[in-house]
């Protein structure tokens, strides 16, 4: 008895311990407590709860849920469900969640909460909203701004990835996490402006409560504020003003933020601007996207797009194996969708097997018609890269849902007007005709009274008709232009333009038809001509008639038979100019051609250059020799050389003296010029 009275204070004293410890948030401390309370009983309920939630504070979730699924007979899933509940929810086990969620006998407000978390991870937003409606309706606690903020994340969700109008909730944006998931509702609509309104509406709000904190400081501040910039820079993205975008991007990454999801969805986005360019960079924020736990992180479109730009990446990288093997992955994970056929199909056209490639497409046309129209235009523009336009006309002609469209006849007529098969491109034109005449036949079934065509259908037929007049198919174009006069019996253009066709055919039905056209005095238009020639677009402006005189009357008059003289501009004399020097007669020729030409002069000092042994002089030996100096005749003018002039004459400059003759050695040089070159003063 002494003993279990022993026992029994201690045990009281460490519930005590346990007690106060979890008062004080020292979960480590009551940890300790709680497992010398097991020791002495090892299936304490109590004890067996307080330890899961002990852990469970303390980030352990994994051993928490061992103690739940080891102590399964004592621990019933009516007194664990949402501790169990949220260790599977915190493990990502979130499927497993829901089952124990569901599985509980009881539906708590705490269970109700981890329910509307669940929902939302497994993208189910539209039980996600009810459940959250009806906690907001039957609950009344300070937690009720947090619900709020979650049902607008979940309007968000809806908006951004199911393209679902978002209702209005009513909900008065007070804080900033509700003005940052209205704006992403607006960006699910396409609505960018008012969307990055909200957003800087967001970050004032977000400064303001936490400046108030003053243990905040200002890095803390921005690593909050980083996933508003984040959804700014993917605004200005999507507004093509990509510089702005990508700036920000790196600014964030510069701050190194914890959220894997967020540094995730940056590179993501940087990556898709460098497309194939940059792709050093691409590689590396590639790294950011395989972090761990980012796939728990972000929504399965996100992850999808990601996987996406990875196989692109591998292409423009020449990783070829490395390409076919993630597209491969993604199509096996989703065989329908479009982007990964595409992806393999343009990574066989860089390796210049465009056969191969147009084969993929055709298979998975077959295999998935739904999606065959957009496989089909893929195969039609690689049949006209290899510049087989007929081959690419027939895949066009074999999408039937897209036959009657006025952008395919356009594109079809025009490559069969390329390819000079204007029969086919006739063709094109009756099929979309008849098309919209079975489509009019269908809607106004059972009703006589005259239907007038849709504008499309006109439209059609005045461009076959065009196209028929064009092509000399005279006959064929009267049917459909009979057929526009009768919608519209007012139209002129219509009228003349069938009168013309008829003329040729039939020119008894011309002259009766020209009856129907509109008598000259209503066709006449009340136009100002003067007005209209001076207008600012006028090509020709009549000069505004000023009051003349008699003589300037005549002279006005007689202007038009006396042609203007037009002034000759004098010509320019060259710097040296001297009137008083006779101008050189052989300026015109150019200098070898001159008589006085002697050739180009050569160097002194490279003339001596290697001559002679060392230390001998040449060019200056006779100079210096004073007895060949004193014995030799004074020197003589050169035969052909200027004759001397008189002191009181200015000199002449040696490239206007004129030579008596030129050397009879440069004759050669003279016969061997082109005639009629010019020559300088």
């Amino acid at each position: 008895a002494a003993a279990g009275s022993a026992g029994a204070a201690a045990a009281a004293a460490l519930w005590s311990e346990v007690n106060r410890c979890g008062q004080n948030g020292d979960f480590a401390r009551a940890l300790k407590s709680v497992n010398k309370i097991l020791q002495i009983s090892k299936d304490d309920v109590t004890a067996l709860q307080c330890k899961v939630v002990c852990l469970i504070q303390n980030g352990n979730f994994k051993e928490a849920l061992g103690v739940i699924n080891t102590h399964t007979k004592v621990l019933t899933s009516d007194i664990i469900a949402f501790e169990k509940a949220y260790c599977e929810y915190r493990l990502n086990r979130i499927e497993n969640a829901l089952k124990t969620i569901q599985s509980a006998s009881q539906q708590t407000d705490k269970l109700k909460e981890l329910y509307g978390q669940v929902l939302y991870r497994l993208e189910r937003y539209d039980d996600c909203l009810a459940a959250y409606r009806d906690l907001i309706r039957n609950s009344q606690d300070e937690y009720e701004e947090e619900r709020k903020t979650n049902l607008s994340a979940v309007v968000a969700a809806q908006s951004t990835w199911e393209k679902v109008m978002p209702e209005d909730l009513g909900l008065r944006e007070a804080t900033y996490e509700l003005c940052y998931n209205s704006a992403c509702a607006l960006i699910g609509q396409g609505k960018l402006n008012e969307a990055m309104k909200k957003l800087q509406k967001a970050e004032e709000l977000c400064r303001q409560s936490l400046s108030e904190d003053s243990d905040v400081t200002e890095e803390d501040i921005e690593a909050e504020l980083a996933i508003i910039h984040g959804q700014m820079a993917y605004i200005m993205q999507l507004q093509g003003r990509t510089e702005d975008a990508l700036q920000l991007y790196n600014q964030i990454i510069k701050l190194k933020p914890t959220d894997v999801g967020l540094l995730a969805v940056i590179a993501n986005n940087i990556i898709t601007i460098n497309k194939d360019q940059n792709v050093f960079d691409s590689k590396k924020k590639v790294k950011l996207t395989n972090a761990e736990g980012v796939e728990h992180k972000l929504s399965k479109k996100q992850l999808q797009a990601i996987e996406f730009n990875k196989a692109l990446l591998a292409m423009y990288t020449n990783q070829a194996d490395q390409c076919r093997k993630l597209s491969a992955s993604l199509q096996s994970q989703s065989p329908e969708h479009l982007l990964p056929v595409l992806i393999q199909a343009a990574q066989l056209c860089r390796e210049k097997q465009h056969a191969k490639a147009v084969g993929l497409l055709q298979d998975f046309a077959d295999q998935h018609p739904a999606n065959a129209a957009e496989i089909k235009l893929t195969m039609a523009q690689l049949k006209i890269a290899q510049g087989s336009v007929t081959k690419a006309c027939m895949i066009l002609r074999s999408i039937e849902e897209l036959q009657h469209k006025p952008g395919m006849v356009s594109a079809l007529v025009t490559m069969y007007s390329h390819e000079e098969d204007i029969d086919s491109a006739i063709e094109v034109f009756t099929q979309a005709i008849q098309w919209y005449q079975q489509f009019q036949a269908r809607t106004n079934y059972g009703c006589c009274v005259f239907q007038p065509k849709s504008p499309v259908h006109l439209s059609l037929i005045r461009e076959a008709a065009n196209f028929k007049l064009k092509h000399g198919r005279k006959k064929e174009a009267i049917s459909d232009l009979e057929e526009l006069w009768k919608q519209n019996p007012k139209d002129v253009h219509t009228l003349a333009q069938l009168i013309s066709a008829y003329s040729l055919v039939d020119p008894e039905k011309a002259k009766v038809l020209s009856k129907h056209l509109p008598s000259s005095d209503t066709m006449s238009l009340k136009v100002d001509v003067d007005a209209l020639e001076n207008s600012h677009g006028a090509t020709y402006v009549r000069k505004k008639a000023g009051k003349l005189t008699g003589d300037n009357q005549q002279k006005e008059q007689g202007q038009g038979d006396v042609k203007k003289k037009k002034k000759k501009k004098k010509g320019k004399l060259p710097k040296n100019y001297d009137p008083k020097v006779t101008p050189d007669p052989e300026r015109w020729l150019p200098m070898r051609e001159r008589s006085y030409y002697r050739g180009r002069k050569k160097g002194k000092k490279k003339d001596q250059v290697g001559k002679g042994t060392q230390g001998s002089t040449t060019a200056g030996s006779s100079e210096l020799d004073a007895s060949r100096t004193a014995s030799s005749p004074p020197t003589s003018p050169r035969p052909g050389s200027a004759a001397a002039v008189s002191a009181t004459s200015n000199v002449i400059p040696p490239r206007h003296q004129k030579p008596a003759g030129a050397p009879a050695t440069k004759k050669k040089q003279q016969q061997k010029k082109k005639k009629g070159a010019k020559g300088g003063w």
